[in-house]
């Protein structure tokens, strides 16, 4: 099938086994459930929450690109409208003073309060809470999705929660129900769902509820200094823990589906009870694997072992981390600098495919490009990869971007860095991420007899090959050196060309790296290599 936009039909999106189709059809399910007990769905809507104590980071942009493709799988197979709503938790009272903040005294000074009742320590907002919401809007802007910004303080006082909150209070027994047996013993004997927001400190307080009004939706409980408060349950005058709040807003808002991380699946069914009890329907859940460092350790904002969105987007294009995301998503991963190249070379052979002319749509729908793109993948090819361009700098020396050209030029003379944009952009992430990444890990070894006299002979046979540029042409004499030297298995004289040339264990397939920084520069690169080592 020819490349470009297409636009599958419904049939064809119902049909997809691609995991964001197989989520979207959960939704369709949840509207004709509904459709069938003659309710109307207005519009279907998809959530994603965020903790603003700290800036947004690597999880927040998997969580929110997971949750956009699901949704628009979802819109090729219904024509209800959908939204997307980004939640920041904006009401939370600040525990601690993140490490990387200026002012720490004016934020110490502030702890307890709502993260939109601290003053901004930068300067630049009206509130600490308000300006980590200007930069997560700037993040999911930068990415260009689409969604509605809800500040949950917003929420709280201008009362959208309110008839939610009055379930929560007119049930409360049956909310401690559902929370004590999840608590130890001295936190289930002070434990309220509701947390007041003290009229005198402007705290977020934990604190014991004596006495609770329906009527007047009040709680009466226990101040700081012994005394008792009575404030209203509506208004923004109090907030529910963190998990009844969890299910109380899908009550609230209606949502219908959000998905989130496994360290949440224990609570998924607390979730879903408050909800209930709040008067919702839960919405449909997917629960992603959790990231993991270089070590197998979780990854953790406070420990720093993670990556950073701007630290990924330094080496490696956005399409290659919305790969990542896109990939096996209930499968846990290492994030580390170490994966980029992997999964900037594994989007090039996928878009390679996806704009094969004998690729069907169906296939189309199944490739994670279509997704990443939005449908509209571009019809750009890359004549090199991502791991050729690293060995091609580590073999040329190469430190700028024209020297790194001409070699892309004489072996695919019809590239250029205005008609294939993307690989200009390749080339210099492969310049930055050898100087950063490869070069200082580099050990090279000297060749045993027997390598040295199949590199000598491989040399030879570049040489004789003179001007070719056929990969292929070129591997079959590797691989004939290395048979004639009798390496067995054969993978230890690939090993050793890359060990005693380049100083690394493995890089891309030798034949192909020939080709592209040419047969007689290799076999020059091979004798000095020789010669070094003698």
């Amino acid at each position: 099938m020819p490349s470009g936009t297409f636009k599958p039909s419904r049939e064809m999106a119902l049909a997809a086994r691609a995991w964001p189709f197989e989520e979207a059809r959960k939704v369709v399910a949840r509207i004709e459930k509904r459709a069938k007990a003659g309710q109307k769905t207005e519009k279907v809507l998809f959530e994603t929450g965020y903790g603003p104590s700290g800036l947004p980071h690597i999880g927040t942009f998997g969580e929110v690109a997971r949750t956009t493709w699901v949704r628009r799988a979802f819109e090729m197979m219904s024509d209800v409208p959908t939204g997307l709503i980004a939640m920041s938790d904006d009401m939370d009272g600040l525990r601690k003073v993140p490490d990387n903040v200026p002012n720490k005294e004016m934020m110490a000074a502030n702890l307890g309060k709502p993260l939109t009742a601290i003053p901004d320590p930068y300067g630049t907002a009206e509130s600490y809470g308000r300006n980590m919401n200007a930069r997560l809007c700037a993040f999911l802007d930068r990415f260009h999705f689409d969604y509605d910004f809800r500040s949950a303080t917003d929420m709280y006082k201008s009362g959208v929660y309110d008839d939610a909150l009055m379930h929560v209070l007119a049930k409360y027994d049956e909310v401690m129900a559902v929370m004590l047996p999840t608590l130890g013993e001295e936190r289930a004997s002070t434990y309220s769902p509701f947390l007041p927001i003290s009229p005198r400190s402007g705290k977020v307080l934990l604190a014991p509820v004596v006495a609770r009004d329906v009527g007047k939706g009040t709680i009466t409980y226990i101040e700081e200094d012994g005394t008792q408060e009575t404030v209203s349950v509506k208004g923004g005058h109090c907030k529910l823990q963190w998990k009844p709040d969890f299910g109380m807003r899908w009550a609230a808002l209606g949502i219908d589906y959000e998905m989130f991380g496994k360290d949440h699946q224990p609570n998924q069914g607390l979730y879903d009870r408050i909800c209930r009890i709040a008067g919702g329907e839960p919405p449909e859940h997917f629960v992603f694997e959790l990231f993991l460092d270089d070590k197998g350790q979780k990854i953790s904002k406070s420990k720093g072992n993670g990556l950073t969105i701007d630290e990924w987007l330094t080496y490696g294009p956005e399409e290659s981390i919305a790969l990542f995301m896109f990939q096996k998503p209930r499968t846990a991963k290492k994030l580390y600098f170490d994966v980029i190249p992997k999964a900037v070379d594994d989007y090039i052979d996928l878009l390679r495919a996806y704009n094969s002319n004998e690729t069907s749509a169906e296939q189309k729908l199944e490739n994670p490009v279509f997704h990443i793109h939005n449908g509209n993948p571009p019809t750009e090819t890359y004549p090199v990869s991502f791991a050729l361009l690293l060995t091609l700098v580590s073999a040329s020396n190469a430190s700028d971007r024209d020297l790194l050209w001409g070699f892309i030029r004489a072996y695919a003379p019809h590239a250029n860095p205005q008609d294939n944009p993307g690989l200009d952009r390749l080339v210099g992430y492969a310049l930055r991420y050898y100087e950063d990444f490869v070069k200082p890990a580099k050990q090279y070894r000297a060749p045993t007899d027997k390598e040295r006299a199949a590199l000598a002979d491989l040399a030879d046979a570049l040489e004789n090959l003179g001007g070719e540029r056929d990969s292929e042409k070129v591997q079959f004499e590797v691989y004939e050196v290395g048979k004639k030297h009798q390496f067995e298995p054969l993978r230890d004289w690939f090993k050793a060309l890359y060990e005693v040339l380049f100083g690394q264990t493995q890089g891309p397939r030798f034949g192909s790296f020939a080709a592209l920084f040419g047969c007689r520069e290799t076999a020059a690169m091979i004798r000095k290599a020789l010669d070094r080592a003698a």
